[in-house]
């Protein structure tokens, strides 16, 4: 009887989390485009499992990782930002990051996921990984490690998210602890799988790991700072008081973040030029005059720095506008950054100067590819919407514990 009573009320619990009003047809129809590129994401991708992933994606034994790879770290890394950002708010109580924390948790869940299914049509054989994860784990390996520390991740935050949910949240703040840490890890581990490859000079060496770090800070404080700005938009409210005051916390640890990426990408090239390898130099070259200088300069410097902290100081974090534009800008710039660090750690070839080598191998994501890269973002979408639907009340209460 007791227990009965008990599922009664953690389902009513969650019940109430609900905010029925959010689903009005107009975003109703907007869901189903979003739940639309995510069918067609997948179908696209099981496609390739059907006619051979060299079929349908333009990679090579040349240049083994692409858009999916850049495209999995990039909702992996903000998925990483988001969850240490809501567990500070959460271990630190009453700061102004607070009521935007329980929003983040489920922000960080839906970004995981959406990374998942981006590595899991990216792999030949993902049920593999799954598989031998357990019956034979490496413990030697980068990549054994991110994908065991994502996953024990993921499942803390789920836990955690059920927590919050059904008003336990003492122990939503350990599960949230947990889940960073693990988050964390995860990340530089990630930033391991690039920086411990001696063979590609643009990626190794000890940085990696705590730039992906440092961007995970930048493209979770923009990723809530956007998402808010949505979740306020759709309801036809306006962003005031302590939600006000924790996106223009976000907006300054973006800022601040953003100007630490810029000197970490100056020394970085600086580096490069006196006294780096030559293979080094040639990749760096591909984004300051090569064939990826027009996404550097104009997606990751201009879009993705200079215009978001010239944005962000010259409205003195007052306008929920100018925030959600800078945020914008930087995720843009986030996406980009993933991007053309694969691609340029692999388009020089290992052998240059041998045989006629070409100086920049060639690369351009297929149609198939960026098929897939919109299903990621149709679940990212699509989550967020349902979201605000069954739990939009959850992250209106975020600054209660």
């Amino acid at each position: 009887m007791a227990s009965n009573f008990s599922i009664a009320a953690t389902a009513s619990s969650i019940a109430a989390a609900a905010e029925p009003r959010v689903g009005s047809p107009a975003i109703n129809k907007v869901t189903m485009v979003f739940l639309l590129m995510l069918l067609s994401g997948l179908g696209v991708g099981l496609y390739a499992f059907y006619a051979g992933h060299h079929v349908a994606y333009n990679n090579t034994r040349e240049m083994p990782w692409g858009i999916l790879i850049s495209s999995y770290a990039f909702f992996a890394i903000t998925s990483t930002g988001l969850c240490l950002l809501a567990a500070l708010s959460h271990i630190f109580g009453g700061n102004r990051l607070a009521p935007l924390a329980n929003r983040m948790v489920f922000l960080s869940i839906v970004s995981i996921l959406s990374a998942f299914f981006m590595i899991g049509l990216e792999l030949e054989n993902p049920w593999r990984l799954a598989i031998y994860n357990i019956i034979s784990p490496n413990f030697t390996s980068n990549i054994w490690w991110m994908g065991t520390l994502y996953g024990m991740a993921v499942g803390m935050m789920l836990v955690e998210f059920f927590l919050i949910l059904t008003g336990r949240f003492k122990l939503a703040v350990a599960l949230g602890v947990g889940g960073a840490l693990a988050e964390v890890m995860a990340n530089t581990n990630l930033g391991a799988v690039f920086s411990t490859l001696s063979a590609h000079p643009f990626w190794y060496g000890s940085q990696l790991p705590v730039y992906f770090l440092a961007s995970a800070f930048m493209t979770g404080a923009a990723a809530i700072i956007l998402f808010t700005h949505f979740a306020h938009v759709i309801r036809r409210q306006p962003v005031e008081g302590e939600v006000f005051q924790g996106l223009q916390a976000a907006g300054k640890v973006m800022a601040g973040v953003l100007f630490l990426i810029a000197v970490a990408t100056v020394w970085k090239f600086i580096s490069y030029y006196t006294g780096g390898s030559e293979l080094g130099r040639l990749a760096a070259g591909s984004l300051i005059d090569g064939p990826l200088s027009t996404n550097f300069w104009v997606f990751e410097v201009a879009i993705g720095m200079v215009m978001p902290l010239i944005i962000l100081v010259l409205s003195g974090f007052r306008s929920i506008q100018a925030m959600s534009s800078a945020a914008l800008m930087a995720l843009v710039g986030g996406f980009f950054q993933r991007y053309d660090l694969v691609v340029a750690g692999q388009q020089v070839p290992h052998f240059y100067g041998w045989d006629n080598l070409p100086l920049y191998q060639a690369y351009i994501p297929s149609a198939s590819e960026f098929m897939v890269l919109l299903g990621a973002f149709g679940l990212m979408g699509a989550g967020f919407l349902l979201g605000e639907r069954f739990f939009g009340k959850a992250f209106r209460h975020s600054a209660g514990h």
